[in-house]
């Protein structure tokens, strides 16, 4: 939400709470991964730089693939053009998201090597990479929790220094992250968006 709005709800909070609480009403029932997704649109045919990356991510974090985003864009073709969504497209490239990688776009989800399991300590969290994508990965004796290291915020690549015990905080905006269990703990309201692992023969592999 921009400073305006917040400074709007803040002034006049009887005049834009009902426009809220008209928003929130509209989509309630629809699953988070389409209402989302729908916002997305909304935000390309108006051209909000801001409010399209938001809900891009939370699209993401919903459970939207790169492609559904792609089809739901071209779906909409007749409505935004194509020079919108070209627009949407810059946006997204600029945002250097994996998921929108050509190759990972052709190829379908696998599991991927991400380290030995003996490379992390019970207890502790360790950060790592794979082929551009970075990881944070916490172990609780036999049980691991591996986490793409992009806050989902604005996705901004979350560094090893942002780590300090298992609270990652990121240095953009100062959203604070607990990494046992990928819970917002400060600032936020939205978890790290946590990958599908498992261990085969001393290997911790993670899929997407």
């Amino acid at each position: 939400m921009s400073d305006a709005l917040n400074y709007l709800l803040q002034a006049r909070p009887e005049a834009l709470g009902h426009y809220f609480s008209f928003l929130k009403d509209a989509g309630k029932h629809l699953d988070p991964k389409t209402r989302n997704l729908i916002s997305v649109i909304t935000k390309v045919h108006a051209q909000t730089d801001r409010g399209f990356r938001q809900y891009l991510r939370r699209a993401l974090r919903e459970g939207c693939t790169a492609t559904e985003v792609l089809d739901a864009l071209l779906m909409a073709f007749p409505a935004l053009g194509l020079a919108k969504i070209i627009w949407a497209v810059d946006i997204i490239l600029a945002m250097n998201i994996p998921e929108f990688q050509p190759e990972t776009l052709t190829s379908p989800a696998q599991w991927h090597d991400v380290t030995a399991t003996a490379d992390v300590q019970n207890g502790e969290v360790t950060r790592t990479e794979f082929e551009g994508r970075g990881l944070f990965v916490y172990r609780d004796k036999h049980a691991f929790r591996v986490y793409d290291s992009r806050c989902p915020h604005q996705g901004t690549d979350l560094p090893q220094l942002a780590l300090q015990g298992s609270i990652l905080t990121c240095p953009k905006h100062q959203w604070e992250f607990d990494v046992k269990s990928g819970d917002c703990i400060k600032k936020g309201n939205s978890p790290l968006k946590r990958i599908e692992s498992k261990v085969v023969k001393g290997r911790l592999l993670g899929f997407w």
